[in-house]
């Protein structure tokens, strides 16, 4: 690839946006076509961001100028369309999750790698520069050596804001599906793979109620557990427990902790690109009961900041240099099955083994600029 890379859309939903806004920026690339069901919001998102051509997902995938497709559809649908890019010749960034069920999601990264075509898969959050400055911060030592993590997000559920929420309740969602790619994306970058999974999941209700919007008051079917706990023990010996709930009074999400032999580390919102990131340092001894304050130790945030599409940005990067991209298909893949792995330990009441592995997961260069231009 040289010059900046053809980009094409399919779905332009909400999450569209924050997308546009940063791939146009990006030197290394240029939207060249979105492509909709619906082809008049396709045509007015293209109008609002500048983009010269819109149509169907049939034009896109025979542009002759789109290099990468951006698969913002559905999650029940990612694996269909994503498979369609790759018959096409095309490579593929695809929104979280990769897909839905391990046989047809192993087969769409086969059927890529038959073509020599790439996959990325969200969250890219992990290459923002909160969380690799954490993961910097780390490796350098600061913390000792990582034992443990904790995570957590709980919040009363989208059913509170969301127009349309029955879809966050059904098969293939729920907080498990829907967030958790952002907490164990984060923790097998940190750890590596995931050996077993043990969780337990419960529904705080079987209906629930619609409480914003036009269609407020409208019931809709709650099909998957909305709130699970998930243990998850990894490769290298690391462990972690991870609180993923849409049933919780009390709202608490981005809480993401790594504790070591020498201090503990809080990590931004792995929802997020930037944040806080500050260790403490394990007490050599407490004089006379007095337990006192812990010295927090603040690190400062290193890297240029961006959003969604950073991941797309280093898969074409890396495909001109011919080596790994960081948010890769192989790692979305793994973590589905962490995912799925759960959901079958909360059937079963037993520890699941994760078959999937997954090779270390680069670190993103303190250097690297987005806005630059590479190719």
């Amino acid at each position: 690839m040289t010059g900046p890379v053809g980009v094409g859309f399919v779905g332009v939903g909400v999450i569209s946006d924050t997308y546009l806004e940063n791939l146009n920026s990006f030197p290394d690339v240029r939207v060249v076509i979105l492509g909709d069901l619906d082809t008049e919001r396709a045509k007015a998102q293209a109008e609002k961001h500048g983009v010269g051509e819109w149509g169907t997902t049939d034009d896109v995938l025979a542009h002759p100028d789109v290099d990468v497709v951006v698969n913002l559809t559905i999650p029940a649908v990612h694996v269909e369309v994503s498979s369609r890019a790759i018959a096409a010749g095309k490579h593929v960034w695809t929104e979280k999750p990769l897909g839905l069920d391990r046989e047809g999601t192993a087969q769409l990264l086969r059927d890529a790698d038959a073509a020599g075509l790439r996959i990325g898969s969200a969250p890219d959050t992990v290459l923002g520069p909160g969380f690799q400055t954490a993961k910097r911060a780390i490796q350098s030592g600061v913390i000792g050596e990582p034992m443990f993590a904790s995570t957590t997000f709980q919040t009363v559920g989208p059913d509170l804001w969301h127009p349309s929420p029955a879809f966050l309740f059904a098969q293939g969602a729920g907080p498990l599906l829907d967030m958790g790619p952002y907490y164990f994306t984060g923790l097998v970058s940190l750890f590596g793979p995931v050996s077993r999974v043990a969780a337990l999941g419960r529904k705080k209700l079987e209906e629930r109620v619609i409480r914003s919007g036009p269609n407020a008051g409208t019931a809709f079917p709650v099909e998957v557990p909305t709130s699970l706990q998930v243990l998850t023990a990894f490769d290298g010996g690391q462990q972690a427990a991870s609180l993923l709930s849409f049933d919780s009074a009390l709202e608490r999400h981005g809480v993401f902790e790594v504790h070591g032999t020498e201090g503990s580390l809080v990590i931004p919102d792995p929802n997020q690109f930037e944040g806080r990131i500050a260790y403490v340092k394990a007490r050599t001894s407490i004089a006379d009961g007095k337990w006192g304050e812990q010295e927090w130790i603040e690190v400062e945030q290193e890297g240029v900041l961006t959003g969604r599409g950073l991941g797309l940005l280093d898969m074409v990067r890396a495909i001109a240099a011919e080596r790994p991209h960081i948010a890769s298909g192989e790692l979305g893949y793994h973590v589905l099955d962490i995912m799925l792995s759960a959901q079958e330990s909360v059937a079963s009441g037993e520890f699941v083994t994760v078959e999937s592995t997954v090779a270390p997961v680069p670190a993103v260069p303190v250097d690297f600029d987005p806005f630059a231009a590479t190719l």
